[in-house]
């Protein structure tokens, strides 16, 4: 049963949890990007280079066809999506940043018990 219950502490604490949600968030971003240079920046670009599309777009030495199309997409969509991810951390730490530079505010009731210590010493 010990283990049991060291297993429930361990996935129930706030960094697995945030882990998962991220994952989950992550996938559906990533499906995100792949329709948008699906359907918005490849078409584009095939229009550029006059090709059928990026799995039109190969090199071939000898007998052997290279199709670097489809590699092309995996790398403008992980370049995409990289850089989405710097804009949110960027912003977040910027976020984080206001609230350090933020003065702390003491409760009225500390700052009396402060006046009140701060007079009896005198």
């Amino acid at each position: 049963m010990g283990m049991l219950k060291e297993f429930k502490e361990f996935a129930m604490k706030g960094n697995i949890v945030d882990l998962a949600v991220a994952v989950v968030i992550g996938g559906a971003f990533g499906g995100v990007v792949t329709a948008l240079t699906e359907s918005l920046i490849m078409p584009l670009i095939s229009m550029v280079l006059g090709k059928d599309g990026m799995s039109g777009i190969s090199f071939s030495v000898g007998n052997t066809v290279f199709p670097i199309g489809i590699f092309l997409q995996a790398v403008i969509n992980f370049i995409l999506i990289a850089f989405v991810l710097f804009i949110i951390i960027k912003a977040m730490n910027s976020l984080k940043k206001k609230e350090e530079a933020a003065p702390a505010v003491t409760p009225e009731d500390i700052q009396l018990l402060r006046e009140i210590r701060d007079a009896l010493k005198k």
